[in-house]
C-alpha cells in the first residue's frame, strides 16, 4: 500500500467532496488527529490519522509547514 505524504497546510483532494460541492481542503492541524478545512465555504472537519488516510485521494499543493 502506498504511503501518501502530507503535511500541514498543504490542499488536499478527497476521495468524497464536500456538500458544498468544492473538493479541496487545506490541512490546518496536524497529530493524532487531522483538522482540514474546506476551500470553498470554510467548514473544517475533524478525521482521526488512519480514517483521514484511507479518504484522502491526492495531494494537489505541496504547501508545507510555512506560514500562511
Amino acid at each position: 500500500m502506498e504511503t501518501k505524504m502530507f503535511d500541514i497546510n498543504d490542499i488536499v483532494e478527497m476521495k468524497k467532496p464536500h456538500p458544498c460541492g468544492e473538493n479541496r481542503w487545506q490541512i490546518i492541524r496536524m497529530g493524532m488527529d487531522i483538522r482540514v478545512k474546506c476551500v470553498g465555504c470554510g467548514q473544517s472537519v475533524m478525521f482521526p490519522r488512519k480514517e483521514f488516510s484511507k479518504k484522502l485521494k491526492k495531494v494537489l499543493e505541496k504547501r508545507g509547514a510555512t506560514e500562511e
